[in-house]
């Protein structure tokens, strides 16, 4: 595994999926991101490990859009987001960004079925394909016979593998992970992260994790260390 802050491609002129240039922020007087620079390149996994209040969460903020950064650039399959419509910048994001949060984040109401389709509806997928789409990663995470269980019926594994798909669904360049395996147990654990893994192959998606977990990062690329603000 190789620890490093900057990709193995860094110097060539492809479009990475995922290109952070100097990224600043700060809340009142606390810098909280101080010139972060960071590539992923085409299905590339990189865990980002980190003491808390160390920057890793709002790092990941600033690339969904939750948070606008105050300086830098941030590139998305080659597009720089500081060059497009806020129109523009929604659109991009949902089409480009898979999230995986540690609590699931499934509407309780909605099947797994339903969670998996849901922002594939919100893109307009035609109704055919994303059904098609929704069967498949069904079928990948191992869960066809629990399809229309809702999340309170289905154990926190499940749920989590439900988050996965559905962060798939739209086919994304980039997974943004924040600490998917931090409520689980060791063999739930264990089989989300090779699942991970293992989709990021199929599908060629880059994986940004964000773990406090060592074992965790068994499954990517590179590891790269954040402490006040800054890849160390």
């Amino acid at each position: 595994m190789i620890s490093s802050s900057t990709s193995p491609h860094a110097g060539s002129t492809q479009k990475f999926a995922l290109e952070i240039n100097s990224a600043h922020k700060s809340f009142g007087q606390v810098d909280v991101l101080k010139g972060v620079n960071l590539k992923l390149d085409t299905g590339e996994r990189v865990a980002l490990m980190g003491p808390s209040g160390s920057g890793k969460s709002t790092l990941l903020n600033c690339i969904c859009g939750i948070e606008p950064m105050d300086q830098g650039e941030i590139k998305l399959g080659g597009v720089s987001l500081n060059d497009i419509s806020a129109k523009d910048l929604e659109q991009i994001r949902r089409q480009s960004i898979g999230y995986v949060f540690q609590s699931f984040h499934l509407l309780p109401t909605l099947s797994a079925f339903e969670n998996i389709e849901f922002p594939a509806q919100l893109l307009d997928i035609p109704k055919k394909e994303r059904l098609d789409r929704v069967e498949q990663l069904l079928d990948a995470i191992g869960l066809s016979q629990r399809a229309h269980h809702k999340p309170d019926a289905l154990s926190g594994g499940e749920c989590q593998r439900v988050a996965i798909a559905r962060a798939l669904i739209h086919r994304p360049n980039l997974i943004l992970a924040d600490e998917p395996t931090g409520s689980l147990d060791t063999d739930s654990g264990g089989q989300v992260l090779t699942l991970l893994e293992d989709l990021s192959n199929e599908f060629k998606v880059a994986l940004l994790l964000v773990t406090h977990d060592q074992a965790s990062t068994r499954i990517c690329n590179r590891v790269i260390s954040m402490k006040d603000g800054s890849l160390v």
